[in-house]
């Protein structure tokens, strides 16, 4: 788009490659998106969740920065595709596993982003439900203000994913600014009530295995829930800009904001047990009772972070969920396909307001379950760039009979062996949940059990995927990427 595009206007671009008079900015740039993206008070609350592996609050700490950073680095290598291939990410896996072969991990991908814009649109509204019961405005579940913040927050967040990148980018900036003022009020009101000493009596977990499982949940639950959508912003930076600066501010973008929170958020929950006990039921609304009583002035703006945290998250996943619908190969334009995500946002969103009757086994659980095969896609997708020397060929990426073929049997070998080690070494704790409770067949052929092995609940089979995706890519696919730059 040229300059003199207003902010306002639809874009039209959808999976086409960037034109070179269209591609503008600064990696700089490419802070806003990301920052507004994870500045949400719900990186406090996942605080509490990371504790509830049974560790302390340095041990938290540690597996929560280590669990960040590393799988929002993943984020920031992805993005480096973007300038070189100016496609949306799962595009540029066409060049992996064959233009029609990328159907495979394009499904799971536009899963991932659906199921997180569902968490996300979710969270909002459960939170406004609390807030409006504490000012005294409704009755503790009042199903009129969960179905009105419902429409508020599913109609932003669909408007902002037709009218598209640039809208998104400017929107982003003013979204991360107002959130980071706000969220520095809520820290500023509830810091008193930080106890020291009842953070030193939280017992720290004698077995190390309980902290990879803390930062498996962590990678999880933040970096590997963007990687499928980590160069659909890049793709809009000249190819001259530096790959250093993409990926520095990308993951610095992505990262420092839920660091800052969740360090908060585990002196929060360490020294409040009632944020403590209420956070898996409604891990917004449970903050509410950290704030003192003399500040329920502050409940609206509350609110307020709240929700442009929520929406921020939510724009960026239905913006590049709309590209993966048409990477499958929807005859449509693309805000058409953002707005069927909508539609699938909001009917997920009426599951967990209306139906779930807890937050968090089903959101841990949906982060498993999608989480397994697109960290298998993430390791060969960073396998297959560290193996390239040229950019990509930009139209072999829409044809069958260009240099990327149709189908590329290794690399579906790989991702299928990755995803299916990953998940026999996952494990939901709450075996309630149905479709869930299939996992973790390998550690039942090994006879593990919660009571004899601290390996089965860390969910390892996340960082397996990885690696093996990695590894089996660099062995099986370094003849495909020599014939395809010959």
């Amino acid at each position: 788009m040229s300059p003199e595009v207003k902010t306002t206007a639809v874009e039209q671009h959808g999976l086409n490659v960037i034109p070179e008079a269209d591609r503008h900015g600064t990696a700089r740039a490419q802070f806003w998106p990301w920052a507004a993206s994870n500045v949400s008070l719900f990186g406090v609350s996942f605080a509490a969740f990371i504790l509830g592996f049974g560790l302390s609050f340095w041990q938290a700490m540690i597996a929560a920065v280590i669990g960040i950073v590393f799988s929002f680095s993943l984020v920031g290598l992805v993005a480096l595709a973007g300038k070189r291939g100016s496609a949306p990410t799962m595009v540029l896996s066409r060049a992996i596993f064959g233009v029609r072969g990328n159907a495979i991990p394009t499904f799971v991908s536009y899963l991932l982003l659906v199921g997180w814009e569902t968490v996300l649109v979710a969270l909002g509204v459960l939170a406004t439900n609390t807030v409006f019961a504490e000012l005294g405005w409704s009755s503790a579940d009042d199903p009129l203000v969960k179905v009105g913040a419902f429409v508020v927050i599913v109609t932003v967040v669909i408007v902002s994913g037709v009218f598209g990148y640039r809208f998104i980018m400017k929107i982003q900036k003013w979204i991360t600014l107002a959130s980071i003022v706000l969220t520095v009020v809520f820290i500023a009101l509830t810091v008193p009530g930080i106890d020291l000493n009842e953070i030193a009596k939280f017992p720290a977990a004698t077995n190390p295995v309980t902290l990879v499982a803390g930062v498996v949940f962590a990678a999880t639950g933040f970096g590997l829930g963007w990687v499928n959508s980590g160069a659909d912003y890049s793709r809009y930076l000249p190819r001259a800009t530096s790959g250093k600066s993409i990926f520095g501010w990308t993951t610095f973008g992505a990262s420092i904001a839920p660091i800052i929170l969740i360090i908060y958020g585990l002196l929060l929950a360490t020294s409040n047990p009632k944020v403590l006990e209420k956070i898996g039921v409604d891990p917004i609304g449970a903050l509410t009772l950290a704030l003192p009583a003399s500040a329920n002035w502050f409940l609206v703006p509350y609110l307020l972070v709240v929700l442009l945290g929520f929406m921020g998250g939510a724009i960026l996943d239905i913006y590049s969920s709309g590209l993966a619908l048409l990477t499958l190969g929807l005859k449509l334009p693309r805000p058409a396909a953002a707005a069927i995500d909508g539609v699938l946002m909001a009917a997920g969103t009426v599951y967990f307001v209306f139906f779930a009757s807890n937050f968090f086994w089903p959101f841990q659980a949906f982060l498993y379950l999608l989480g397994v095969p697109i960290a298998a896609w993430t390791g060969i997708f960073i396998a297959d760039l560290m193996m390239r020397r040229k950019n990509y060929d930009e139209s072999a990426l829409y044809s069958i009979w260009g240099r990327y073929h149709s189908v590329n049997f290794a690399a579906i070998f790989v991702m299928l062996v990755a995803t299916v080690v990953g998940f026999g070494f996952v494990a939901s704790p709450d075996m309630s949940i149905a479709w869930t409770q299939w996992e973790g067949y390998f550690y039942k052929a090994l006879r593990m059990t919660p009571d004899n092995s601290a390996w089965y609940y860390s969910n390892v089979g996340i960082l397996l995927a990885v690696a093996i995706g990695f590894l089996g890519q660099l062995l099986l696919g370094r003849g495909a990427v020599k014939r395809q730059e010959n």
